[in-house]
């Protein structure tokens, strides 16, 4: 019986129909609208003008576009540390304690992925807003301000992103298996010495992936923060916001660096990924 490599090796016409269907979906889908943004990033904004990598670099000089992407850094970073100290957390949890609600709290790990950011942004305001949520004046009368403001924008990322940690840290966890822990804990270590000697080593590269994944979620995040944020100018506008200011403004050549930038932010993540999976699973 012919193994897998032998299978995928025998070429025929469904193989050259696949490929060329297969090519031409990503040509149309990603590749031609990509190179065209890529096009007008460098491209004169007016005739007579330079345009290249010059233009493109002073468009980034905008003191709109550095505290744009300023605060969409802060936010990211923020909602990736969240994410990965509780998204650990619950992964442990998940995989290696029984307890009543175990599946539906699997359930709601996966619920920012099925569900609009824009929902998530609305539901946050009604659980945050001093107006009708349920702890926002109790958290103002704190002094805590959440609808409006940089930790709610941190909320509504982390929300949005969480599962990819989650996702990428279960299933190694699942494959190791809990013999090399329960062998640990014989000889004496106690918990923490287990998950930092045992533990921790065999899920670094799931962590980092999952981390990774994240950052790119979380830097291209429009939906949920557009909902919780100002939006303003220099008010809680992030990348995304700005590119969209930018572009129903009017404002073109603004708007494709700042797009551009946040494409080389995701291909980046996307190398990175590809370096640090393990060998196994780049086949």
């Amino acid at each position: 019986m012919p193994d897998l490599k032998t299978v995928r090796a025998q070429k025929g016409p469904v193989t050259y129909l696949l490929r060329t269907f297969v090519i031409v979906y990503l040509f149309a889908l990603v590749i031609w609208p990509v190179s065209e943004l890529v096009k007008l990033t460098f491209a004169p904004t007016e005739p007579g003008e330079a345009g290249g990598l010059g233009a493109f670099l002073d468009r980034l000089q905008d003191p709109a576009m550095t505290y744009a992407f300023g605060l969409t850094v802060t936010c990211a970073f923020w909602a990736v540390l969240i994410n990965l100290v509780f998204g650990l957390g619950i992964s442990l949890l998940l995989v290696r304690y029984e307890f009543p609600g175990r599946r539906l709290l699997s359930v709601l790990v996966d619920l920012p992925m099925s569900v609009s950011p824009v929902v998530v942004g609305l539901a946050l305001v009604l659980a945050y807003s001093s107006g009708s949520g349920w702890f926002g004046e109790s958290l103002e009368g704190l002094g805590i301000f959440i609808i409006g403001s940089t930790p709610g924008m941190i909320m509504a990322t982390a929300f949005v992103s969480l599962p990819l940690v989650i996702r990428e840290i279960i299933p190694v966890l699942e494959e190791i298996g809990t013999d090399a822990e329960v062998a640990a804990h014989s000889l004496g270590a106690n918990a923490w010495q287990t998950f930092r000697r045992i533990t921790l080593p065999s899920i670094k590269w799931a962590i980092a992936y999952g981390v990774v994944l994240s950052l790119a979620r979380s830097l291209g995040e429009f939906g949920a923060v557009k909902i919780v944020s100002p939006g303003a100018q220099f008010r809680g506008e992030t990348a995304t916001l700005l590119i969209q200011r930018q572009y129903t403004n009017y404002a073109e050549s603004s708007a494709y660096a700042a797009a551009f930038v946040l494409v080389l932010a995701a291909i980046l993540a996307l190398v990175v990924v590809t370096f640090i999976r393990r060998p196994e699973d780049r086949t």
